[in-house]
């Protein structure tokens, strides 16, 4: 009798994120894994924690924490659109990144960018304020 290789699938927690699209390779997965910067189920865990249906991941993602809830284990690496059907982003993490989004939007969290390098008149006069 074999077994439905679909159903029996023991994926590791650092291939789930590679095949979920969460990084772009397994060795980058693998240790923000073991950093900590990964958690499953609220706790730290090790790179070859087997991944389970339902389990809850935050990943972060730039400047935001997703979190999300596992839906499908799979080991294979997949196109983005089916990757994201691996999981699915619960409604906090979702208002949270908007929130933020929206504040760095306004600039409440990063001060403005100069609009481009200083050009000579302006150099000569930052090295003549140093020199002071």
């Amino acid at each position: 009798m074999q077994k439905n290789p679909v159903e029996s699938k023991s994926v590791r927690l650092d291939k789930w994120l590679w095949a979920a699209r969460f990084y772009k390779t397994r060795s980058i997965a693998r240790d923000a894994v073991q950093s900590g910067k990964v958690q499953y189920n609220e706790q730290r865990s090790k790179a070859g924690k087997i991944v389970e249906l339902g389990a809850n991941i935050k990943v972060p993602q730039g400047f935001d924490l997703k979190e999300v809830v596992v839906l499908q284990v799979k080991e294979q690496r997949l196109g983005a659109p089916l990757a994201q059907l691996m999981y699915e982003e619960t409604l906090a993490s979702e208002t949270l990144r908007a929130s933020n989004a929206e504040a760095r939007r306004l600039s409440a969290f990063h001060s403005p960018k100069p609009d481009g390098r200083p050009d000579k008149k302006q150099r000569r006069q930052i090295i003549q304020f140093k020199h002071q």
